[in-house]
């Protein structure tokens, strides 16, 4: 997807087909799930034994780096992490093979004093055969948050 040098900088693909068990449908599934606020539909996505490390390796939302390991730990990620503030998903490029995809993607949180932290991200998702989400990888850099502050104009 996306690669015509003329393309849009963002893809903007439908939703998957009820069927569609790829790794790409589920990504975007959970991109839906994200902007929709949807901590259940989001969770549902996942194996119960999945992993989501975001970012990849030690960080201040994973000080261990080994990723938040299973929906309970999944869940409490979506709580601190996504929750709080709305998050906005720019899909600019996928590439799919097999049971994966990664996805090239600028994720956009806006804070209530309408602040905005972005950051660019490939996020890498692995499906198992029914299509739920084994590992969530993102992988980006703390240090490559670009910071906007609120609108004083506004």
């Amino acid at each position: 997807m996306n690669d015509r040098p003329d393309a849009p900088n963002h893809l903007d693909p439908p939703m998957p087909a009820d069927g569609d068990r790829s790794a790409r449908a589920a990504s975007l599934r959970s991109r839906a799930a994200v902007h929709a606020g949807d901590r259940a539909a989001w969770l549902a996505l996942f194996r119960d034994d999945a992993v989501v490390q975001d970012p990849v390796g030690p960080s201040p939302l994973d000080e261990s780096g080994e990723g938040h390991s299973g929906k309970e730990a999944i869940g409490a990620f979506w709580d601190t992490v996504i929750a709080p503030n709305p998050v906005h998903m720019e899909l600019r490029g996928s590439r799919a093979g097999g049971h994966e995809v990664a996805n090239e993607l600028t994720i956009t949180t806006t804070f209530p004093d309408g602040s905005k932290a972005a950051v660019d991200v490939v996020a890498i998702y692995l499906v198992d055969d029914r299509g739920l989400i084994g590992s969530l990888r993102a992988f980006w850099e703390f240090d490559s948050l670009r910071i906007t502050p609120a609108d004083q104009n506004g």
